[in-house]
């Protein structure tokens, strides 16, 4: 029983992962009759949109669009290539941009609230390692759970992000990137172009599981 719920939770947590990183490489082969890069269609996508100010640059740190820096970031696969994930990847990251230019308030939302949630994440594995310490220092009588209900609260915020963020991901692949795609992706290619938009967002599925399992580990450990 133990061994097929742990079985159960692996797969709840890993596949949603591991089916988008399957899905981007299946579309990742090299196209010869697309007529531009990814970083290209992301350049041609934010003329075509009337949004100034905004940069394709190449990364290291994984695909995404900068709020703050007002930067569609692309990695090196995805910049230089030209494969179906690469302009779909670009299309998806340039529909941030869009989002960020019309002022749509999830995106807004989500930005503000990622730097309260890294600092409060670093707060809460703070207070997850010192927490025992600090009962014992103190010896208060219910200590040790407001530390421990501060830490919950703090670490939480970063499954909290992952959850805010999934609409923005799915606004993004398909009211901002697939009617563009439809322009310049050939029919035939758009069922797998939204396989692709759907990965995109799934990474942020897969990440807000990670989240919340990371909590639950946390509080087994603390339960101890």
């Amino acid at each position: 029983m133990i061994v097929l719920l742990i079985a159960m939770l692996l797969a709840i947590f890993l596949l949603p992962n591991a089916w988008a990183k399957w899905v981007l490489a299946r579309h990742s082969r090299g196209r010869d009759d697309y007529p531009g890069t990814g970083a290209e269609l992301a350049e041609h996508l934010l003329r075509r949109m009337g949004i100034e100010g905004v940069q394709v640059e190449l990364t290291e740190q994984g695909d995404h669009y900068d709020p703050e820096a007002r930067r569609v970031r692309l990695s090196r696969d995805h910049y230089e290539g030209r494969s179906l994930t690469a302009v779909t990847v670009a299309a998806h990251e340039v529909g941030h941009a869009i989002q960020h230019h019309q002022g749509y308030a999830p995106l807004i939302a989500r930005a503000r609230l990622v730097g309260v949630a890294q600092k409060a994440e670093k707060i809460g594995a703070l207070l997850m390692m010192a927490a025992p310490f600090l009962f014992i220092l103190t010896r208060l009588p219910g200590g040790l759970a407001i530390v421990v209900v501060a830490a919950v609260i703090s670490f939480g915020t970063a499954a909290l992000v992952h959850l805010v963020t999934l609409p923005v991901e799915f606004d993004a692949s398909f009211q901002r990137a697939l009617p563009l795609l439809k322009d310049y992706v050939p029919p035939y290619d758009m069922p797998g172009a939204r396989h692709v938009l759907t990965a995109c967002a799934f990474t942020y599925v897969a990440a807000s599981l990670a989240s919340i399992l990371n909590l639950g580990r946390w509080l087994v450990i603390l339960r101890r």
